[in-house]
């Protein structure tokens, strides 16, 4: 594509309008509140003290408009794949293990093997994390939907003990920042991505990589690290993610080195299409899908530090 530069909002999709929003919808939510709500509004999962002892946690999420693109591309099974990732790694940042998923799909026409595609691929990744599917919904909706559009959405609920909670209170000055990397895009962003690929031919392989599941590495690093946060990086980039992982007031931030990792193949041929730096920062991955915060005496050969808390920072800033 040429003619400019290439944005989120030029493609449809207003990260700003998002944000404005938000406060009307935290003013709702806080409105049910209850004892058993633990926490605030705008976490990666909500919090729900099941009694003195376990809290439930769970996330909602959708695949997006890379669906356009998997069923283009005759991969829906890895939408499935998607779905099951993106929700469990957004309970995983409180410390939660996936219990079970529900999933919705919706269609302008329902075809029965698209739909046994994205469930297959979803349990395929529920079997891998000791996950159950309990069910879900499919609605044949021809009034909201157009021809040849699906939507699959669904929701993961986990467990975890008080004592093995997350929520980035402890984070203090000194503590690293530690990027597990992402398989490629995962699925925010892909309104832009379609912009630029228009109707034409495009590689799968480049562009279509499925989410990564980051439970094993999650539970390998609380055996041997004091985790003090978790953030899932997904649309809002490293800055819009790991940003809600420090405590509000808290007047601690994170300064990220640009020099730690290379960007993998696909973001560099996304900047080629005249995707300015600060966009490509806060829409994309940038090679890293999950950031956990831990003592700097904690950090291990092999690990990536990426960045450094410091106080005095606001939100997060890249060096």
């Amino acid at each position: 594509m040429t003619g400019g530069e290439t944005t989120y909002a030029a493609a449809g999709v207003s990260l700003a309008t998002a944000e404005a929003v938000v406060d009307r919808l935290r003013a709702a939510v806080e409105s049910t509140r209850t004892p058993a709500m633990v926490g605030g509004f705008g976490g990666f999962a909500g919090v729900y003290a099941l009694d003195e002892r376990r809290l439930l946690a769970a996330s909602t999420d959708g695949v997006g408009t890379k669906l356009i693109l998997q069923r283009r591309a005759g991969r829906l099974r890895e939408a499935g794949i998607d779905l099951a990732a993106h929700c469990m790694n957004d309970v995983l940042t409180v410390g939660a293990e996936p219990l079970f998923m529900l999933d919705y799909v919706a269609a302008n026409h329902i075809e029965l093997a698209h739909v046994a595609e994205l469930v297959e691929g979803l349990a395929e990744t529920c079997r891998r994390a000791g996950c159950v599917m309990l069910g879900g919904e499919t609605a044949e909706l021809p009034g909201i939907y157009r021809e040849q559009e699906l939507d699959f959405a669904g929701t993961c609920v986990g467990l975890v003990e008080r004592d093995r909670f997350i929520d980035g209170s402890r984070i203090a000055a000194g503590d690293v920042v530690i990027g597990l990397a992402s398989a490629g895009i995962h699925a925010n962003g892909f309104t832009l991505v379609r912009r630029i690929i228009g109707d034409g031919d495009f590689d799968a392989d480049l562009i279509l990589p499925p989410t990564r599941l980051y439970l094993d590495e999650v539970r390998a690093l609380r055996a041997r690290a004091d985790v003090h946060g978790l953030a899932h990086i997904t649309g809002g980039g490293i800055p819009g993610n790991l940003g809600r992982v420090f405590p509000r007031g808290s007047g601690l931030g994170a300064v990220i080195d640009v020099a730690a990792w290379e960007w993998p193949e696909v973001f560099q041929w996304i900047a080629a299409h005249d995707v300015p730096l600060d966009e490509m920062r806060r829409v994309f991955n940038l090679g890293i899908g999950y950031c956990a915060v831990i003592p700097a005496a904690d950090v291990a050969p092999g690990d990536l530090v990426i960045g450094r808390v410091k106080s005095g920072v606001e939100g997060v800033v890249f060096a």
